[in-house]
């Protein structure tokens, strides 16, 4: 070996990344007991030693990522969007090739909220996926920016907002699956989900429902639009029933996301409307539920594998002092049974 070994020699003996060798080295508990000894026993064999002032200095980084997320009502216990879980995988595994652990938590919007990650050197940036009502979560946004905390948000891109996102293009998934419904013979077709500036996600996709409607020279009509504030499957049940109590002469639903879509097509059933005969069902996110309803669910999907990648690299192009931008990725209509044809 030529030079002065270097925590990389290690790390290529090792067969492991270079952050593990260095939290190997200070002892950190999240390295093994059986990879700590085998790093310290190379360390030992190449002769090398440790630069206490560059070590300092490292460890002003903590070469961990912040997971937080918001705390969804669900139907069990664990407050999770099921949406999120297949990007949790995406994101463990980015950090990971990335040489990153990964710290997963739920929100808290206290003041001296950030305090608890990146000033502590926890974290050193934050991932955020969901944030409840967009306009309350905006101040507490704006605060994290100007406090200086590398952060990136899953969800939509609106106008002047403070932070970095990562998104979907709703508009074009909405427009994209009204445009199905339509080539499939369907032209009264009602919109279950919160149009407000509180949910831009659903908002959106409102947007492209109405824009697919009126390039087909369909009224768009506003009786065929069904608030639902949060996403969860006895909302969408609800909708539905609000829908048929309103004598609305519908074809199809749009609902904006699996979960209500889901709810939806169980009302319709209860009350003996058949899916897709009498009204086809559609949603938005393609979780993994999606496929196994009954009929299995026509819906939009997400690239939440490009998602979670893209999450980390824009969350470290920040931290190493790099600038980033907000990014918005297509989606894609998964074709199945509930939306039926005519």
């Amino acid at each position: 070996m030529k030079g002065k070994p270097t925590s990389f020699d290690i790390a290529y003996k090792a067969g492991v990344s270079q952050a593990t060798v260095s939290r190997a080295l200070r002892g950190s508990p999240l390295v093994s007991i059986e990879t700590r000894r085998r790093i310290q026993a190379i360390a030992k064999e190449i002769n090398y030693k440790v630069d206490k002032n560059a070590s300092a200095l490292r460890r002003q980084h903590s070469e961990t990522i912040a997971l937080l997320l918001f705390e969804d009502p669900t139907s069990d216990d664990s407050l999770i969007n099921p949406f999120f879980l297949s990007m949790l995988g995406s994101i463990t595994r980015a950090s990971a090739r990335r040489g990153y652990d990964l710290l997963v938590s739920f929100q808290q919007f206290s003041d001296d909220w950030h305090a608890d990650f990146q000033d502590s050197h926890k974290a050193d940036g934050i991932i955020m996926l969901g944030y409840g009502d967009y306009t309350e979560a905006l101040p507490k946004l704006q605060r994290l920016v100007e406090q200086g905390t590398h952060c990136v948000r899953w969800g939509a891109i609106v106008d002047g907002q403070p932070d970095v996102s990562i998104g979907c293009d709703n508009v074009q998934g909405g427009y994209a699956i009204t445009q199905h419904l339509i080539e499939m013979g369907r032209r009264k077709i009602a919109f279950v989900g919160d149009v407000s500036p509180s949910c831009p996600e659903f908002a959106a996709r409102y947007r492209g429902h109405c824009q697919a409607l009126e390039d087909a020279g369909i009224v768009v009509c506003a009786d065929w639009q069904v608030e639902a504030r949060d996403s969860t499957e006895p909302v969408g049940a609800e909708a539905a029933r609000e829908l048929m109590h309103r004598d609305a002469p519908i074809d199809a639903i749009f609902a904006a996301s699996d979960l209500l879509a889901i709810g939806a097509m169980r009302a319709l059933n209860d009350r003996g409307v058949r899916v897709p005969e009498d009204i086809a069902v559609v949603g938005f996110d393609d979780v993994p539920m999606s496929a196994f309803a009954s009929p299995p669910l026509t819906t939009v999907a997400q690239d939440s594998k490009r998602a979670g990648e893209l999450l980390v690299d824009t969350l470290l192009q920040q931290i190493q002092g790099q600038p980033t931008a907000s990014q918005m990725l297509p989606a894609r209509v998964v074709v199945r049974r509930s939306c039926g044809s005519r």
